[in-house]
């Protein structure tokens, strides 16, 4: 199974797709007292690119819900650089439990 899906919906259309729930990570996310829903998600990626990858910010566009993440756009190569970045954090435990403790360090609210 693959963790994040990155399909062209129309031509030059792309949406970045993660199945809520199928990470290697949920556990842990949930022992930090959130919910690895698809708005949960939707913070992991804002935090990576206010973060460590500002290059990225408006260049694709959000809409998530409970059960996906999905990040769309007609950047393709933008939002393959989230993928690289938001698989790191959805496959190793210790850079998602850094990930959320800076991010709640410095105010950021997980909208799950």
């Amino acid at each position: 199974m693959t963790l994040l899906r990155l399909i062209e919906t129309t031509p030059g259309r792309y949406s970045l797709l993660l199945n809520a729930g199928d990470s290697p990570v949920d556990d842990l996310v949930e022992e930090l007292g959130h919910e690895p829903n698809g708005y949960f998600w939707e913070g992991v990626a804002q935090v990576l690119v206010s973060t460590e990858a500002q290059m990225l910010e408006g260049r694709f566009s959000y809409d998530p819900e409970g059960g996906m993440f999905c990040a769309y756009g007609t950047d393709r190569e933008a939002l393959e650089e989230l993928a690289a970045r938001m698989r790191v954090v959805a496959t190793d435990g210790e850079r998602m439990r850094r990930l959320i403790t800076d991010a709640e360090a410095r105010g950021f609210e997980f909208d799950d």
